[in-house]
């Protein structure tokens, strides 16, 4: 079983962003019901407006909830820059060393997008380790299937080890946020090498078998996903 990226018009931004939301609903098999493009700002000054913290920070990405008896309201800042090159590149036809990290940085805003709008649309909550891990979980899972297909499966090779091992983070994170952002790395790194053991080190890769395990993960609320994690 192969999976065949959605290609976005490279002249259209927005369009790429959506075409990462269904690439995430092709993996797991769902339906978000909202448009991540509806969501999104790229103006930096209206992040501003919404959340000046954040904005000075310089995050490339950041999805900003605030919930209240309505429901939820959200909004998903990508910036600019890392959207126009993301259309240039178009890692989902060609995902390489160049855009590795623009399309996993994209990614992290839409899996998190995402995962907030399908718990929500069940009633279910969900943790900001939760989210920070599926998130983690997400970009190896799109960039493994991605690059299995892409020039004889050569980047897949050792993404494992870049994804999680040679991460940076920033300097300025509070430690709370830190030591949380690290446990997420932490969780999804041996979770994504269970994977990477049982259906990938083959002679033949179990991608049908992968993607049941990656949709069985998703569809488990936050106790039973750390439970599973800790007994690998």
């Amino acid at each position: 079983m192969a999976l065949v990226a959605e290609a976005a018009d490279p002249g259209d931004a927005k369009a790429g962003v959506r075409a990462l939301q269904s690439l995430l609903e092709r993996i797991y098999d769902f339906e978000i019901a909202h448009d991540v493009r509806d969501y999104l700002i790229t103006d930096r000054a209206e992040l501003g407006r919404l959340h000046a913290a954040t904005a000075g920070s310089g995050t490339p990405e950041t999805l900003l909830v605030e919930e209240d008896e309505g429901g939820l309201r959200l909004a998903l800042y990508l910036d600019a820059g890392l959207l126009r090159r993301l259309a240039a590149s178009a890692p989902l036809e060609r995902l390489d060393d160049d855009n590795l990290e623009d399309f996993c940085t994209a990614l992290e805003g839409v899996s998190h997008f995402a995962c907030v709008t399908w718990s929500a649309a069940r009633g279910r909550p969900v943790s900001v380790l939760a989210l920070e891990m599926q998130a983690e979980v997400d970009k190896y899972a799109a960039s493994v299937l991605l690059a299995g297909t892409q020039r004889g499966g050569r980047l897949a090779h050792g993404l494992h080890s870049r994804l999680f091992e040679q991460v940076r983070f920033r300097d300025d994170l509070a430690h709370d946020a830190r030591r949380l952002y690290e446990a997420a790395n932490r969780h999804a790194a041996r979770f994504c090498r269970r994977l990477e053991d049982r259906f990938l080190r083959r002679r033949e890769a179990r991608v049908g078998e992968m993607l049941a395990e990656l949709r069985r993960f998703y569809r488990l609320g936050d106790a039973a996903k750390l439970s599973l994690v800790q007994a690998v």
